[in-house]
């Protein structure tokens, strides 16, 4: 049997590249130091390669490493960038494994080849542009400005200083200086340079607090989160294979328990309050409103495998399966109707599926009254999932 689309997603899925790439932006930081403190040469290209060298890409690599770590993060948001940035790096991390030839970098030559084709095949998942807030854009301008201005600054004043004679060694003064690290090896020696350095220390230290709080804020708090048990909207754009739940209502709930043991979840309900009582029973809940596109693209519903649209509003009901329909045309989708009436009309909204629990409740109860035996046994083969059937 040809294997299906959903089982190639398992292997090469997008959780299996983002998680791969981490590894190797791990095991990048991880050789680079090892390869400066330790130096363990024992790879192929040991004779080939002279020693400085080696030392240069033992640096190289703990840069390439840090670089990897934030391409893998805008990965993980789904982000286009980020897979243009950790496509490029995943040949560079190679190159740099074999030329340490430490005993240590192999794992992570291998592990950068293995990782690319993952990536590759899952390009259409990465397709969201970049989006910064205003106050993100504030602060990297204002950090950027920081740096230009005691950059040019030194080098302006380059005679004041000791220590300053190319432009490289401004952006080094400013940089030790506005991060507050001051090594001390370059000092002022007027007083206009000392008022300078003043200036790109208040400046510095203001737009690298700033910078810091409002970019790398949200992953922090993401980490949190996932340290807590919960996970982040972005995560679950990188769901695959997993069951949409839109709305959330009195048909919903006991759907979650059956779902919990078969397969991975998402409940979208606009309610905030019922959303943090599903997350501290450990259920996956977006919030946002069950029928608008961007909720359903938030959640992956591209790759899902099945759609259940239960509340008690058939009429919401209907724009969300309305839009489902349009954005994941292959999935199967379920719904339930309070109103019998409904049943044709949420079919031709898209729904393959429609049930009237009342109809079907109705039914049982009559056929029970009338004397029919075999009722309260068939219920239970219905909710047991033919346990009981012989």
């Amino acid at each position: 049997m040809a294997p299906t689309a959903e089982t190639r997603w398992q292997w090469f899925g997008v959780r299996a590249a983002v998680i791969s790439a981490s590894l190797v932006a791990f095991l990048s930081l991880g050789t680079g130091i090892a390869n400066i403190t330790v130096g363990v040469h024992a790879g192929p290209l040991d004779m080939y390669v002279p020693p400085e060298v080696q030392a240069a890409a033992g640096f190289t690599g703990t840069l390439t490493g840090f670089i990897m770590l934030l391409s893998t993060y805008a990965l993980r948001r789904g982000l286009r960038v980020g897979w243009y940035a950790t496509v490029i790096l995943l040949p560079v991390t190679a190159i740099q494994g074999l030329i340490q030839v430490s005993v240590y970098s192999m794992p992570l030559v291998v592990l950068s080849i293995l990782s690319l084709p993952a990536l590759l095949v899952n390009y259409r998942r990465f397709d969201r542009p970049i989006s910064l807030s205003t106050t993100q854009i504030a602060a990297i301008l204002a950090l950027t400005g920081t740096l230009t201005y005691g950059s040019v600054g030194a080098f302006a004043l380059r005679e004041e200083f000791t220590g300053v004679t190319t432009l490289t060694d401004a952006f080094y003064y400013t940089i030790v200086t506005a991060s507050t690290v001051g090594y001390g090896d370059i000092t002022p020696q007027s007083q206009q340079a000392r008022l300078f350095g003043i200036s790109v220390v208040v400046l510095g230290t203001a737009s690298f607090a700033i910078t810091l709080g409002s970019v790398l804020g949200p992953a922090i708090e993401a980490r949190f989160s996932r340290a807590l048990g919960t996970m982040t909207d972005t995560e679950y754009e990188l769901f695959e294979d997993h069951v949409v739940v839109l709305g959330y209502g009195e048909l919903t709930e006991p759907l979650l328990e059956e779902l919990a043991d078969d397969a991975e979840f998402i409940v979208v309900t606009p309610d905030r309050e019922q959303a943090q009582l599903l997350r501290d029973q450990g259920i996956n809940v977006s919030v946002g409103d069950p029928s608008d596109e961007e909720t359903q693209h938030a959640v992956a519903i591209e790759h899902a495998r099945a759609v259940i649209v239960a509340t008690n509003d058939d009429a919401e009901d209907a724009l969300a399966i309305l839009t489902a329909r349009e954005l994941s045309p292959d999935a199967r989708i379920v719904a339930a109707a309070t109103v019998r009436d409904n049943v044709n009309k949420l079919k031709r909204a898209g729904a393959d599926t429609v049930l009237s629990p009342a109809v079907i409740g109705g039914r049982l109860l009559v056929r029970s009254a009338l004397g029919e035996e075999d009722i309260e046994s068939l219920a239970d083969r219905v909710f047991n999932g033919g346990e009981e059937s012989g």
